[in-house]
């Protein structure tokens, strides 16, 4: 296989991953809020509190994935 279509694979695949990761990230926020939202609606709670704990949380913690997923493909 020549060097450019190496490079070229190599290139791919650190796209894909970002891609994957992005994904993830989207994911784990989405799933926050609903989790939320369900939990506003079971304990009848109007100023939807534990939607903005539950996403702000979310977040919080795709963030930390992100950092350390990318750290590891950095290496």
């Amino acid at each position: 296989m020549p060097h450019h279509q190496k490079e070229s694979k190599k290139q791919l695949n650190k796209y894909l991953r970002f891609s994957g990761i992005a994904i993830q990230m989207g994911l784990i926020i989405y799933l926050g809020n609903l989790l939320g939202k369900w939990l506003d609606d079971k304990f009848n709670n109007i100023e939807e509190l534990y939607t903005k704990i539950c996403t702000l949380a979310a977040v919080f913690a795709a963030m930390y994935s992100v950092i350390k997923q990318v750290s590891k493909l950095s290496k």
